[in-house]
This record gives structure tokens, sequence and C-alpha cells, in this order.
């Protein structure tokens, strides 16, 4: 399987390029944001629970992300591999998803992360807001989001960076040069 980590702040380009990863290599997408966002959407149990912080920019607990995310790669239990967007957000995170993983006999084959500075992360996420209208996409809980990236769930990358995972990709550039080097980074392992 093929299963790879793509990480970034928010409005680094994830989204954008996890389409073209997923159509080329045949991967499922899970993405904690957009589950979240379905969950809300849905009203389930979860989205109840969840949507106060979210809408707050504040990390949804390890536990709960953690059982949801099993759940939906229980769901594809076929697929040729996963590109798991947002997650894992913390280094505990990371564990439970390398333990889980191990009892399907598979692993995080590679960890790409888009590299944006934070001015260009702004800029993107302000026209994103035009077009999206996403809640968390507003002034003060972007740079809350932020914040929690740059304070909290860029400390993963280390765990990954020890088992020589993980690749650092430029996420500012043509969307077709950046997804040509984040190939060349998958195809090289």
């Amino acid at each position: 399987m093929l299963n790879i980590v793509l990480f970034g702040p928010p409005g680094a380009g994830k989204g954008t390029q996890a389409a073209k990863l997923i159509e080329k290599y045949q991967l499922v997408h899970i993405s904690t944001g957009d589950l979240f966002r379905m969950h809300i959407k849905e009203q389930t149990e979860l989205g109840k629970r969840v949507k106060d912080l979210l809408d707050n920019g504040i990390l949804v607990p390890d536990s709960v992300t953690i059982d949801m995310l099993e759940e939906e790669v229980q769901k594809n239990p076929d697929a040729k591999g996963i590109i798991f967007d947002g997650f894992p957000r913390t280094v505990p995170q990371a564990e439970a998803l390398d333990a889980f993983l191990a009892t399907k006999n598979a692993h995080i084959k590679t960890v790409l992360q888009l590299d944006v500075d934070e001015a260009e992360l702004k800029r993107r996420i302000a026209e994103r807001k035009k077009i999206s209208g996403r809640a968390d996409d507003d002034e003060e809980k972007l740079v809350k989001r932020i914040d929690e990236y740059f304070n909290k769930t860029v400390h993963v990358l280390p765990y990954y960076e020890s088992q020589g995972k993980l690749t650092v990709v430029n996420g500012i550039g043509q969307i077709e040069t950046i997804f040509g080097n984040l190939c060349e980074a998958i195809d090289a392992e």
C-alpha cells in the first residue's frame, strides 16, 4: 500500500495537490477537515461535539480524531493506498496512526510537507474565503489555525524525519511544478 501523509499549514495547497495525487496514484483521500465538515453538516453526534472547537480554530482531541480516522480507513479495505490530509497533527496521533497501520501490515511510506510562508498563506486563504465562504477562513480563526500549526502541529515533522520519511517541497509556485516535485518525492521512495 502507498500510504502518504500530506502536511502543511492551512492554505498550503494540500487539497489541490491531494486531488492530483489521488488521481495519479489511485489513492483514497482521508481529510480530517473534510470529515469534520461532513459530520457537522449532517449534524451527527461527532459533528455536534466538534463544531464549537473548529469554529474557534481549536484542534479536536486526539481520541476523537483517531477513532474517526480508523473508522474511515476500515471503509476502504481494498485501497491501493491512502493519502492522509490534515492528520496526524500531534505526535500521539502519529504514533497511533503507525500502530493502527501496523495492525493492517501497512505503514506510512512518505510524508510530504508543503512549505509555504505565512504571508502567502494569508493571501491564499483570503482568496479562498471569497470563493468558499468557509467559516474557518475568517481572519481571527485563520490566525488561530496558523498559530496552531506552527506552535503544535509542526512538531510532528521531526517524528517522521527521524524515520527517514519526510520530504519538504516548496509549496509556492505553479500548481503543476509543485505536483511534479511531490510525485518525484513519492517515486524516489
